[in-house]
């Protein structure tokens, strides 16, 4: 898994394989997203096996916020912002099923310095039915650091 389609101001990126539980190709215990970022916004979809199962049949609720942050956490990139998670709210509508499409998508709301606000939103990616959704505040990170993660 790479995140080929990772853009920074249009420009096109390539991230050496890493060990992140949510996109990280090394990590064969993580959910390897397949992400997809450009102008603000990211989006994912996938089908979770019942590894990430809570109650039986239903993802745990830990896996649903970890694909949200996943999410809007990589819709700050084309600002050239990374950043780690200072705060995030998920209201769960309805439960997430195992074994069924679903897709997740962050998008940035606002933008003050060093602090990024965004949104997420899950849903069922064969009829749209809002699953959960999310709003979570990201600390951006120095410049020495971004410069580090590039």
């Amino acid at each position: 898994m790479t995140l080929e389609d990772v853009r920074i101001g249009g420009s096109r990126i390539v991230l050496e394989p890493h060990n992140c539980f949510a996109c990280g190709s090394l990590n064969t215990h993580g959910i390897q997203l397949a992400l997809h970022a450009e102008g603000g916004r990211c989006w994912t979809e996938l089908e979770l096996d019942r590894r990430f199962e809570g109650w039986e049949g239903i993802a745990h609720g830990g896996i649903v916020c970890t694909i949200l942050d996943e999410v809007m956490a990589w819709a700050l990139v084309d600002s050239d912002n990374w950043g780690v998670t200072a705060r995030m709210q998920v209201d769960f509508k309805r439960p997430v099923p195992i074994g069924r499409r679903i897709r997740g998508e962050g998008r940035v709301v606002d933008v003050r310095r060093r602090l990024v606000r965004a949104e997420g939103v899950l849903v069922d990616a064969t009829d749209g039915t809002v699953l959960a959704r999310a709003e979570g505040s990201y600390m951006a990170a120095p410049d020495a650091r971004k410069r580090e993660l590039k």
